[in-house]
């Protein structure tokens, strides 16, 4: 079955006993992630797919940590670093991890600790469960359909970690978190990927909101800020793959907010023959930019 679907099979059990799963695997990853990070400067660079993007060693460390513990559940994982697995081998997939083990990874070797570990579980190619952790920040976010969105912080990286389901829940508060409406609206846009049209873009809003503040922001943390409510508006206009988003996505829209592609406001799909994204923005639950 690949056609897109809201009905889900998995029970309430079963995501009880995913989502530490989850967690677990995305802390074990940023364990992984942050101690190369730390000594980020002793490793060399690799680059695939025409120096479109780099691969690091970190990259490598989070994808097998994801691998290990996400692999104890046999659901199979379809991931940046195996972005070459043939559609026809996933194309009827009912239940699948869609993962990126480092997201930012411009932001990891740049130092300013802009970066993510994505893991989304793909039912029918909607997305049911995700997590965002940013590991330097020590946050977590994460999601069920049609229960909401989390975060819990204070969750240091840790290649042991082994949180239980009550353990996650009780620190977790629910977003968006309480918050008035800016006075102006704050657009988040890329640190590392943005074009012409992402600033003629900015422009045409300035136009109609001319108190308009931008930001920059690498790595899917934007959706978070975008749930939290930290910020209103996202766009992008340069290349995402399916893992970049779908974790994030889910994380939003249980709170209310949105992600449209651009320019006809169709809502994304998943597990496509081709993984690239089209262009897109996101609008927060109480964002005044229409």
């Amino acid at each position: 079955m690949n056609t897109n679907t809201t009905e889900t099979m998995l029970s309430d059990e079963i995501k009880r006993y995913l989502l530490p799963q989850t967690l677990n695997a995305a802390v074990r990853a940023g364990a992984a992630v942050m101690q190369i990070y730390e000594h980020r400067d002793d490793y060399d660079l690799s680059q695939y797919a025409g120096n479109f993007r780099s691969i690091t060693a970190a990259d490598r460390a989070a994808h097998d940590a994801l691998k290990r513990a996400l692999g104890q559940t046999r659901i199979p994982i379809l991931s940046e670093d195996g972005r070459e697995m043939h559609y026809e081998e996933r194309r009827n997939w009912e239940l699948f991890w869609l993962v990126d083990p480092l997201d930012g990874t411009r932001e990891f070797i740049n130092g300013n600790n802009e970066f993510t570990i994505n893991i989304a579980l793909m039912e029918n190619n909607i997305c049911v469960a995700s997590v965002v952790y940013v590991p330097y920040l020590h946050k977590i976010y994460f999601a069920n359909k049609g229960y909401g969105s989390y975060v819990r912080e204070d969750v240091a990286p840790d290649a042991a970690a082994n949180y239980t389901y009550e353990e996650i829940r009780q620190g977790a508060r629910r977003l968006p978190l309480p918050t008035q409406r800016h006075d102006h609206p704050i657009v988040a846009i890329s640190r590392s990927h943005n074009t012409p049209e992402t600033y003629a873009h900015i422009d045409a809003l300035r136009k109609r909101y001319p108190t308009l503040e931008v930001i920059e922001q690498g790595s899917s943390y934007k959706f978070c800020l975008l749930a939290e409510g930290a910020v209103d508006y996202y766009v992008r206009t340069t290349h995402t793959y399916e893992w970049d988003t779908a974790a994030g996505e889910l994380i939003l829209s249980e709170t209310g907010g949105r992600l449209e592609a651009l320019p006809d406001g169709a809502p994304f799909r998943y597990n496509k023959r081709d993984l690239q994204n089209p262009w897109f923005v996101c609008r927060a639950y109480n964002c005044a930019i229409e």
